[in-house]
């Protein structure tokens, strides 16, 4: 354990435990790998491109014997059943269940059909093959342990652009809140639920091929390191500020999207050119003197 690591932790995230990470050959997911080796957990890597994990496995640098990779399309169900097989037949029980993999772009409301379809089946079908396929054998494990989905501030605030996307994230939120529900109804249940939502994070979807970081995002391991603190406190929202998004401005975008409802605004408002100016004067108002 380094210095980076608080000193409340979640219980799941122990020594000799074991992590199932989609989307784990790059980026969050590669990070949370690297993270939790160093915890003293054992990973079960899964991602499309089986040379992709090899180089993963091999970066990490960890003991033999606590690292295994899995080849996972997580749009197919038969594909986290064998990943779930992988784990156990492995590892012998799984601890964390990392629901990452995620693709972009997608589409608009009426074009990109073909990409619709792609994002939907990754991004949203991904987490609810793996939620339906490791919970309960989670669950009757006894211990803890805990299911971290990534969404998006896209799924929440849903900005012009990308339709596709914003609904595939969406609803990763609605099924993680759901979830999360559900296991603290369960008598004797240990599993815990979490909602991973990064700001801008300098990974594979948002990075041009060779280009470097921009100064106003965040690192991979600068999200994992934000949710394992978070985790530990018991959070189920974990929403990453960036280098240039505070936590703040996060919380008025996210409260001024859910009053366009509340006050019967035009869909989307944010991005009206009538409310242009209430938008500014909201988001320029002191904590406590918005509403």
């Amino acid at each position: 354990m380094d210095q980076n690591t608080p000193t409340n932790i979640h219980p799941a995230l122990a020594a000799g435990r074991a992590a199932v990470i989609t989307g784990g050959a790059s980026g969050i997911g590669l990070a949370a790998a690297k993270r939790f080796v160093v915890l003293g957990m054992k990973v079960c890597l899964a991602d499309l491109d089986p040379a992709a994990l090899d180089r993963a496995a091999a970066e990490i640098g960890a003991p033999s014997g606590s690292v295994v990779t899995q080849p996972t399309d997580v749009s197919k169900l038969a594909d986290l059943q064998r990943l779930k097989d992988k784990a156990y037949a492995s590892f012998g029980e799984v601890a964390v269940l990392m629901n990452n993999a995620g693709t972009a772009p997608g589409g608009g409301p009426w074009d990109h059909i073909d990409r619709w379809r792609t994002v939907l089946e990754v991004n949203l079908w991904g987490v609810i093959n793996g939620v339906q396929t490791f919970t309960q054998t989670m669950i009757d494990q006894g211990t803890p342990c805990a299911i971290i989905s990534t969404g998006s501030k896209q799924g929440i605030t849903t900005p012009p652009g990308d339709t596709a996307y914003n609904v595939s994230k969406a609803g990763v939120k609605v099924l993680t809140e759901a979830l999360a529900h559900q296991l603290r109804n369960v008598p004797g249940c240990k599993v815990s639920a979490h909602l991973l939502v990064p700001g801008f994070t300098f990974t594979g979807i948002t990075r041009p091929r060779g280009s470097e970081k921009p100064p106003g995002a965040w690192t991979p391991e600068q999200v994992i390191d934000m949710m394992i603190e978070r985790m530990g406190k018991g959070d189920f929202y974990i929403i990453c500020p960036d280098n240039d998004v505070s936590w703040e401005t996060d919380r008025k975008r996210i409260q001024w999207a859910a009053e366009d409802i509340t006050r019967n605004r035009p869909a989307l408002s944010r991005w009206h050119d009538d409310y242009k100016d209430e938008f500014a004067a909201f988001m320029k108002a002191k904590e406590g003197s918005s509403d």
